[in-house]
């Protein structure tokens, strides 16, 4: 005798619930969600308005200190991941607070860190004995497993506040159940190298005669935003504007010409007044952080105007175009080194 629909359904619900006891599933009712047709993830574009989230910064800096929190950072969360301290599924962001008077305690962690100075200027970030005067556009590495202290040594009522943004690999560390973190004896590291001597030795297209790199990060772990809005206007000028992405470069690792960390690219890009970019879409999501300019970022049709000290999230391969009202500069980081490196980096422009 034939078995009826209701039947089949009757036995496979049976099937599917004995199955949970071994702690397993049938793959056929989930695997177009594991292998879909394109990626389909959770994440959705976001926006924080400098204005909006300015007054909770200072709201922090008055209820916790420095040396309190570790690190005072509000996280920017995906609207989609709430709780899981996530920009996108793979990258973390967050905006950092270091008062006038305050030191940040040292430590250091698997995960790997950058800084992007928001605002602000006079405070400092350590790393294994180095400290580096922190500016607004500056771009500071903290790589995996490196002492690092951050401090502001003005004083209250003449030094200003400084806000940077953190961006770190938490989630990709945490997905590999790798993340391990140590506490320094000491509230700050003694310095051992002058400020500046990293990038002397390695900043200026020449490197040590016996160099030989020891690590996947750069050897130079900042960036002066001065060096690089030089770049930016130069090639301008030259006429290397690309239709989709204006004036685009990436930050390198000197030594080996890669990424200047293993698990996330930055970038820097200039967009002149009137720019209208092409579409375009990636598989590496990305947290932008406006240094210069206003405009506006139309990720899927939603419209987000942006200006100074703004930051927004473009996720994983939903197109995106950028638009500038004035000449604008952008810093964004991704996770596209890993990517890269697995072969599953896809990125498509789109012309119209």
């Amino acid at each position: 005798m034939a078995t009826t629909s209701t039947e089949a359904t009757g036995l496979r619900s049976a099937f599917y619930q004995e199955l949970k006891q071994l702690h397993m599933s049938p793959l056929w009712e989930s695997l177009s969600v594991l292998v879909p047709h394109a990626p389909n993830g959770p994440c959705v574009p976001a926006l924080w308005k400098w204005s909006d989230v300015l007054p909770f910064i200072k709201r922090a800096g008055e209820l916790i200190t420095a040396e309190e929190a570790v690190r005072r950072v509000l996280i920017l969360e995906n609207p989609a991941l709430p709780g899981q301290s996530s920009v996108t599924q793979s990258l973390y962001a967050g905006l950092q607070l270091i008062l006038p008077g305050e030191v940040a305690p040292a430590h250091r962690h698997v995960q790997s860190a950058l800084r992007f100075i928001v605002h602000g200027s006079g405070a400092y970030t350590a790393v294994d004995g180095e400290r580096t005067t922190m500016s607004p556009g500056d771009f500071i590495i903290t790589p995996s497993w490196t002492w690092h202290d951050h401090g502001n040594p003005g004083i209250e009522g003449e030094a200003e506040p400084v806000v940077w943004l953190d961006g770190l690999d938490i989630p990709i560390v945490r997905f590999f159940d790798a993340g391990f973190e140590e506490k320094a004896t000491a509230k700050s590291q003694a310095v051992s190298r002058p400020e500046g001597n990293a990038l002397a030795r390695y900043g200026h297209n020449l490197l040590p005669v016996d160099y030989e790199p020891t690590s996947r990060t750069s050897p130079i772990f900042s960036y002066p935003y001065e060096r690089s809005r030089e770049v930016l206007d130069r090639l301008y000028r030259d006429g290397e504007l690309d239709d989709w992405h204006g004036v685009k470069l990436r930050y390198v690792n000197p030594a080996t010409g890669g990424w200047p960390m293993p698990t996330m690219a930055t970038f820097i890009q200039y967009l002149p007044r009137g720019f209208a970019s092409k579409p375009f879409r990636t598989t590496d999501g990305a947290v932008y952080s406006v240094v210069e300019g206003s405009g506006r970022a139309i990720v899927d049709g939603i419209a987000f105007e942006f200006g100074p000290r703004d930051h927004f999230v473009v996720p994983s391969w939903q197109t995106f175009t950028l638009q500038a009202d004035e000449d604008t500069v952008l810093f964004s980081f991704s996770d596209r080194p890993v990517q890269a490196a697995l072969g599953i980096l896809r990125e498509e422009k789109i012309a119209v």
